[in-house]
């Protein structure tokens, strides 16, 4: 089944995807273009999520969605931690076009203050965490909550990870099956 295409005109989200850019966790670029892709089972929920937020007043971005299984072993191999990256010998919900990383933001397209950055590797990113601001701590309730209401689980260790219920039931998607690849040429023998 092909993923479909995620753009701000037909689906009413914001798109800031941190692996197309230096600013992320490896402090370079993991993909050579930025695109937005899901699973036709995870589109339809993100729709039904962005209908749920508009309804509330609020927007959401994506910061990541599909993710080719070379970005998974670009990423595992630049921080092998189980905690906040699944292991690319058993794939990610993210390289099945089955999981989507977001934020909330205000009717202005402004990110809310979710208490961590996108991708913070420590217990502060996890939902519950303590010590949050009682700010970060409501908007990361209604996060979780116009996404559950929406039919998406979600990863306990990261605030912004939501995938569809038994990802791993889907393949792994190679960059290859894009019909214009996202990763860099360097990263296709990877893995």
């Amino acid at each position: 089944m092909p993923l479909i295409e995620i753009t701000p005109r037909t689906h009413g989200v914001g798109i800031e995807l941190a692996y197309a850019t230096a600013d992320n966790f490896t402090g370079r670029p993991v993909y050579a273009r930025a695109a937005c892709y899901l699973h036709p089972e995870a589109e339809t929920l993100l729709r039904r999520a962005v209908d749920l937020a508009a309804r509330q007043g609020f927007g959401l971005t994506v910061l990541d969605a599909f993710r080719p299984a070379e970005a998974q072993w670009a990423l595992w191999s630049h921080t092998p931690d189980p905690e906040f990256l699944a292991d690319p010998r058993r794939g990610s919900p993210h390289s099945r076009g089955a999981a989507v990383d977001l934020t909330l933001t205000d009717r202005d397209g402004r990110a809310l203050d979710m208490g961590t950055p996108f991708d913070a590797f420590t217990p502060r990113s996890h939902h519950g965490a303590d010590g949050l601001s009682a700010e970060a701590e409501r908007n990361r309730l209604l996060l979780i909550g116009l996404m559950t209401t929406a039919g998406w689980d979600f990863y306990r260790n990261e605030w912004w990870h939501y995938q569809l219920f038994d990802a791993r039931r889907l393949p792994l998607i190679s960059d290859s099956a894009l019909p214009v690849p996202m990763m860099p040429a360097a990263y296709m023998d990877s893995g």
